[in-house]
């Protein structure tokens, strides 16, 4: 299995701001795209794999690769508009063609500081987290 991603954005999140912090802009819609292809032999294990049920590994390890790659791309695209926050942050996928699919990471780039009103956890993301 691939390694963990290391996310660099402080706070990247499916809701609104999170507590103790408030909007002060707002950047724009940001994303993150990757496409990747199933390998002949993947596909053809895969295959196999549904005649006797269970999780197929091969197809769990490319969706979780693919999901952090977008969302690396996301971090980098809001990032570079001079956000230290992405709000809304949301996957999407589409076959674009047999066996290709396109997955995207979403939100709005924003910049977030500390509201002033609610201490309690606003050292966690001060800082980007770390995997280890």
């Amino acid at each position: 299995m691939r390694e963990q991603a290391q996310h660099r954005l402080p706070v990247l999140t499916t809701m609104e701001p999170p507590p103790g912090y408030v909007v002060s802009r707002v950047l724009g819609p940001c994303w993150g795209i990757t496409v990747r292809s199933r390998s002949v032999i993947g596909t053809t294990i895969a295959g196999l794999r549904t005649i006797f049920g269970g999780e197929i590994d091969e197809l769990t390890e490319l969706a979780q690769w693919s999901r952090n790659e977008a969302m690396r791309r996301l971090e980098s695209h809001a990032l570079q508009m001079g956000g230290n926050c992405v709000l809304g942050m949301r996957f999407d996928s589409t076959e674009l063609m047999q066996s290709t699919n396109e997955i995207i990471a979403y939100g709005t780039a924003v910049v977030v500081v500390p509201d002033g009103t609610e201490r309690g956890g606003s050292d966690a993301a001060e800082g980007a987290p770390t995997d280890g």
